[in-house]
């Protein structure tokens, strides 16, 4: 489990390290890069945390364009367009879904509710469980 463990912590480094570079954050691409076949780093990942790969990279675009909102200036459509959404309205659905208010007024309350960074992901517990 140990081994497990580490070749999660490997990947999530490597989402961290290209979560705005959409060609290198597919299954694909993550399980070349460690080594592994897609199916089984999927497996690998969601034993660990307990959410696929696609989830974990979808739920931390968001959680930065959160945190853009709140620490930035930059418009929403651009933030929408950063995080990868095709428009801007299937970023506020999204971001609705997920924060239960708008991107706007997210930003006018200047909330900024830590979901999904790795730090809180370590944090809440020490077997990378999603904070979802």
């Amino acid at each position: 489990m140990d081994e497990k463990k580490k070749i999660v912590g490997k990947i999530i480094d490597y989402i961290e390290v290209n979560l705005s570079a959409p060609e290198r954050l597919n299954v694909e691409e993550i399980a070349r890069y460690a080594g592994y076949s897609k199916f089984h780093i999927n497996r690998m990942f969601s034993e660990i945390t307990d959410c696929t790969i696609h989830r974990y990279v979808k739920e931390r675009r968001l959680s930065e364009a959160a945190r853009k909102l709140v620490m930035e200036e930059d418009s929403i459509a651009r933030i929408a367009q950063d995080a990868l959404y095709q428009s801007q309205q299937a970023f506020t659905l999204e971001f609705k879904k997920v924060y239960g208010c708008t991107p706007m007024t997210y930003r006018k309350a200047r909330i900024n509710r830590q979901m999904r960074r790795k730090e809180v992901v370590m944090k809440h517990s020490q077997a990378w469980r999603c904070a979802a």
